[in-house]
């Protein structure tokens, strides 16, 4: 008998639009021979269900749709939101209480990896791989720019402390520069990190544990155009992106196994994108960030590696269902 799997997308950030993007092609790979997929959308309180032209909406009580008098209730989740409420662990803590498996992280997991400033705290304790020299200060209790240059030396990397795709972050390479870009960050979140430019190459390695292994795709560089990988150039067709990445064996080798051990560290679920910066003196890896709910359009980086293992994402799908059901 086919389970039936709720396909969640949309959210209440900037990257509902690539959620959106990414569902399509999801939704089109589950292996419909298995699963019926429910596209559920969700829009600040609205979750619905949209079929010819019609809303169906979501029972928050039990998680379930009524549809024409047949009630559906799911058997596991497929969660491809990206930023708040998905990956940042909000909807799979009400998941968690509705008894529902999901195929990402957990809530704690999710919302430690979203929060910049402690997931570099939390891989810094690791001490698996080198984490850039960062400061954080929430928008009440700010630091000025003389403090901030004591602590760290330019050219800086200004972020909201959460938040995804890049949005509200800047690249400062001058003091003058410092006030506008911290106020472009806190546009987007009350707390932000400064951390230093560590100048190298950007690779990045999807991660997923299927039947207690941990698997590490080929890797990728990002090479964008611009100044450095922002919103646009990730959207905008200007970044290349090179897969495999052209590094030798041994850096292949470090990134794949960093990134697995991050996993595991972290408590990892689903598949997740582990970015880091290869310092381009001295050939150190530095720590970026963990995506645990990584874009999944035809164009994206994590289907870009699954094809270069010669799989399609309709296997990687299907092992991810398995894994929660």
């Amino acid at each position: 008998m086919k389970k039936n799997i709720a396909l969640m997308a949309g959210g209440n950030s900037g990257e509902a639009v690539v959620s959106l993007r990414s569902a399509v092609e999801v939704e089109k790979n589950i292996d419909s021979t298995l699963y019926n997929v429910y596209k559920i959308v969700v829009i600040g309180k609205d979750w619905y269900y949209e079929k010819d032209e019609k809303k169906y909406f979501i029972d928050k009580n039990d998680f379930s749709l009524n549809i024409d008098g047949n009630k559906i209730n799911f058997d596991g989740v497929f969660m491809i939101i990206h930023g708040n409420p998905g990956e940042n662990g909000l909807m799979q803590g009400y998941l968690e209480m509705m008894n529902i498996p999901c195929a990402s992280c957990s809530s704690l997991v999710s919302a430690i990896t979203f929060d910049k400033v402690i997931c570099n705290a939390v891989v810094r304790d690791l001490d698996i791989v080198k984490v850039a020299k960062n400061v954080s200060f929430y928008k009440n209790s700010p630091l000025s720019n003389d403090e901030i240059l004591s602590k760290l030396s330019l050219p800086l990397f200004v972020k909201p402390s959460e938040g995804g795709s890049s949005i509200g972050m800047s690249k400062v390479k001058e003091k003058n520069e410092l006030t506008p870009a911290i106020k472009t960050a806190f546009e987007v979140h009350e707390r932000i990190i400064i951390e230093e430019f560590i100048k190298g190459r950007e690779l990045t390695c999807g991660v997923f544990e299927t039947k207690n292994e941990v698997m590490a795709f080929p890797i990728t560089e990002i090479i964008p155009k611009k100044e450095f990988f922002d919103y646009e150039a990730k959207y905008d067709g200007s970044t290349a992106e090179v897969t495999p990445a052209e590094v030798s064996d041994e850096i292949r080798i470090k990134v794949q196994e960093t990134a697995k051990k991050i996993y595991r560290g972290l408590n990892c679920k689903g598949v997740c994108r582990i970015d880091f910066i290869l310092k381009e003196e001295g050939q150190e890896l530095y720590f970026l960030e963990v995506n645990t709910i990584p874009g999944q359009s035809e164009q994206s980086i994590v289907p870009q590696q699954v094809r270069k293992m010669g799989l399609t994402t309709q296997i990687l799908y299907s092992k991810m269902l398995e894994e929660i059901l």
